[in-house]
């Protein structure tokens, strides 16, 4: 099953703490990485005074007689807490974040703390970007397009570099 993860960190050494991350979710058995997106910088998402952040898209196989979304989503919280994520400010600077993106073609709707597709990932640049870059033909559990729904936000890209207001 393809399982899309978005990973970010705006702490330390950026591009080493994603190469982690995946280095640690490889070591479970059943996740196996894939491919991997290009490393984007973007601006920080609502609190601006921090660092710009490092973003990547990773789609991994995942079994799925070994992992639903839940226990996927409990393995990337693991991961964070091994990597010494704070998460004492909304938005704020973190050495690593892991968002599952999608999960197959499975759509999980919220009341606890799990959505998928994540309930923000078509609002942003720097997950939708790299998705398409990955898999141009992507389709959303609801039928919609990643092209479609790329075009429908307000975002520039700059080198490697994606500005999003």
């Amino acid at each position: 099953m393809k399982v899309y993860v978005s990973l970010g960190s705006n702490i330390g050494d950026t591009d080493e703490n994603l190469n982690e991350a995946v280095a640690r979710l490889e070591k479970y058995e059943g996740i196996d990485p894939e491919v991997w997106s290009e490393i984007y910088m973007t601006e920080p998402q609502g609190l601006k005074e921090q660092a710009w952040f490092a973003n990547q898209i990773v789609r991994f196989a995942v079994d799925p007689e070994l992992w639903a979304p839940h226990g996927f989503l409990s393995t990337l919280q693991a991961v964070e807490g091994q990597m010494q994520r704070v998460k004492d400010q909304v938005n704020g600077p973190r050495i690593i974040d892991l968002d599952l993106i999608l999960f197959g073609d499975e759509a999980v709707e919220g009341g606890d703390y799990l959505t998928v597709p994540h309930s923000r990932a078509k609002e942003r640049a720097f997950v939708l970007y790299p998705l398409a870059e990955l898999d141009s033909e992507l389709v959303f559990p609801d039928g919609s397009k990643i092209a479609d729904v790329l075009s429908k936000i307000d975002y520039r890209i700059e080198g490697k570099k994606i500005y999003q207001d």
